[in-house]
């Protein structure tokens, strides 16, 4: 098969000659009948994504073999866990099952390392335009796929974890931290598990954690959780309230969003829509947290804030909790599948049915959809599917979870969104008394790489603003988005500039806003004490008095944190394909841009990149903690995982 790459010569539709014009459309048709729509997908209610999998958006050799790679490092994790957990209960049967386990496991290894010495012999760096025509005959991508895909298999058979071993963990209560760390026996527990109680690190996953998209600047105190003078007094010395929010220095996470979810009744599940508060002391960049209201629909529910006080030191450390879990349904189902997957989605299906092949925004965005149909086709199919990840990790029905999710994706508007403009939106402009917010400062550091990037290519093909109102392909694509795809605040580009802005917004999202939002998922969310999906106490009637057993009776059992700890480990460990390298996605990947007027700028956009990266990296030295995850080497180019 030939691997698919950018046209040599893209052209504008309209500048076309009526024959090219009548196989633009012949094509386009074609493509609408392989990419059609649906809104009814049962797991997405009301959501526009492809209808059935295309099998164009299957996963190539060099994504299955990443995969692969971390899930043989997952098995031989959770092989360990049930070792435990059998040597304890002294079950010689079960520890006979488990080493032909592993013994299983290391065949895999061996047949998955002769297929990637295959795969190392026969890729890597293919001539611009050229294409390796005689690859060696044991070396044939579909048939090394399909056998990856009998692997994968297989070793999601050796994750599924015995009754007797669910059944031990689950037992376990109310497990110590210490035990949740203990299921991290092969694989690196996260720093984040000795900083559980921290209040700073607790301040610092606003700005620089899983959810960076909450957090707002606010001027007065909201009556949600009212917050008095005299409160702020004993927590920020030498400030007053007043002059905090009259200096832009009182932030807040409201957790009102997710009214759409609803715990089931009897499933000893709990979740509430907590108001997190936080200040920014005079003189300082790092943010403290100052006050918790864990449900402001409950007139006796108290404020809550820090104390050295011993009888009430607990109780805030429940407040705290009850704010992460709070936070992890809104990462989850909010700032992640909705609105970076599903957005995307949306506008990968439109860019296949309305513009054709020869199009420069098709060749532009094309690689920044690659495997995301298919990584959500996956997750609509298994991940929020009922008795999946999300129905058992999080505190929702799964109907209310998936619904939530769809009241998301159905609200996120496109031009709202622009990290410009959100972060305006929130307070942090150019004025923010908060400069210490290494998404927002890290994003706009790619965001405007991205841009001049976008910018150089548009204008190689677009001479002036007529040329883009005159697009009469990219005018349906436009429309095609808002309307069908239902995605809303997409604009209908009149201008170069206005293409410009649109064209980076889709390529931030599907890449870098993906990243940031995809990769703290293994680097806090996998470790359950630190941010979970349901409190498993409800909320206590007072946070005085309260004891460090009460705090870990919120948590899940043992064998849900074991389930937390296999998704996210896996869904933020792969990396396939940094930003700024553009291949086709078939075999032998070769260049994908033909049009040697690319060069330049593509070159330019990969400086750009570079010297991003080392902006971050000195930025990093001097952050109390490095913020990792928008470094352009550790951005993939799409939603891919």
């Amino acid at each position: 098969m030939t691997a698919q790459q950018a046209p040599a010569s893209p052209t504008l539709p309209q500048n076309d000659t009526p024959q090219v014009q009548a196989q633009r459309k012949a094509q386009l048709a074609s493509a609408q009948a392989t990419y059609s729509w649906t809104s009814d997908v049962q797991t997405l209610p009301g959501i526009p994504v492809v209808k059935g999998l295309p099998s164009e958006e299957e996963p190539n050799l060099e994504w299955g073999l990443k995969l692969v790679g971390i899930l043989l490092k997952l098995v031989v994790n959770v092989l360990a866990v049930q070792k435990q957990v059998h040597a304890q209960q002294g079950d010689a049967i079960a520890q006979e099952a488990i080493d032909a386990g592993e013994k299983l496991a290391a065949a895999v290894a061996a047949d998955v390392a002769a297929i990637q010495a295959k795969f190392d012999a026969n890729t890597g760096n293919c001539p611009k335009g050229g294409l390796i025509e005689h690859l060696a005959e044991e070396f044939v991508e579909d048939r090394l796929v399909e056998a990856l895909k009998g692997h994968v298999a297989t070793l999601k058979g050796l994750l599924n974890t015995q009754g007797k071993v669910n059944a031990a963990l689950a037992a376990a209560s109310p497990p110590q931290i210490a035990d949740y760390r203990a299921l991290f026996d092969t694989i690196s527990c996260p720093g984040v598990s000795w900083q559980l109680l921290d209040d700073l690190e607790f301040a610092r996953l606003r700005v620089a954690g899983p959810n960076c998209m909450l957090i707002e600047t606010i001027t007065e105190i909201p009556s949600g959780c009212p917050l008095t003078e005299a409160q702020y007094a004993a927590i920020v010395t030498q400030d007053t309230l007043a002059q905090a929010l009259a200096t832009g220095r009182i932030f807040q996470c409201d957790y009102k969003d997710l009214s759409v979810i609803a715990p089931e009744a009897g499933s000893g599940k709990y979740l509430y829509m907590p108001i997190a508060l936080f200040a920014l002391p005079p003189g300082s960049q790092e943010l403290v947290p100052i006050a918790i209201r864990c449900d402001p629909s409950d007139a006796s529910c108290p404020v809550v804030t820090p104390s050295l006080a011993v009888e009430e030191q607990w109780g805030w450390q429940m407040a705290k909790f009850i704010v992460q879990v709070a936070d992890g349904n809104y990462h989850e189902l909010v700032a992640h599948l909705a609105r970076t997957h599903l957005v995307t989605e949306a506008i990968a299906v439109a860019t296949h049915r309305q513009l054709a092949n020869l199009h420069p925004v098709w060749a532009l965005l094309l690689p920044h959809f690659e495997g995301t149909m298919f990584i959500n086709y996956a997750a609509a199919t298994s991940l929020i599917t009922a008795g999946g990840p999300i129905d058992e990790i999080f505190a929702g029905t799964i109907t209310s979870s998936q619904a939530q999710a769809a009241a998301a994706r159905l609200s996120f508007n496109f031009t709202d969104k622009m990290l410009p403009n959100d972060l305006a939106a929130r307070g942090f402009g150019a004025s923010s008394m908060l400069t210490n917010y290494p998404y927002a400062v890290d994003g706009m550091r790619v965001w405007t790489a991205i841009q001049d990037w976008v910018l150089a290519y548009l204008a190689l093909y677009y001479a002036d603003d007529a040329a883009v109102s005159g697009d009469y392909e990219l005018a349906a694509w436009a429309a095609e988005i808002a309307g069908t795809g239902k995605v809303d605040g997409f604009p209908g580009p009149q201008t170069i500039a206005e293409l410009v802005d649109t064209c980076t917004m889709i390529i931030f999202t599907a890449s870098a806003q993906h990243a940031a939002v995809n990769f703290p998922q293994k680097a806090v969310m996998e470790f359950a004490p630190a941010v979970t999906g349901a409190l498993w106490q409800a909320l206590p009637t007072s946070f005085t008095g309260q004891a460090k057993s009460d705090w870990l009776e919120l948590m899940p059992t043992l064998d849900i944190a074991l389930e937390q700890l296999k998704v996210l480990y896996l869904l933020g460990s792969l990396y396939y394909r940094p930003l700024g390298d553009y291949k086709s996605h078939d075999a032998p990947y070769p260049a994908w841009f033909l049009d040697p007027h690319v060069e330049g700028p593509l070159a330019g956009f990969q400086a750009a990149l570079a010297a991003v990266e080392t902006a971050i990296d000195a930025e990093n030295a001097t952050r109390r903690v490095p913020y990792p995850f928008l470094k352009p080497s550790l951005i993939p180019s799409s939603t891919n995982i």
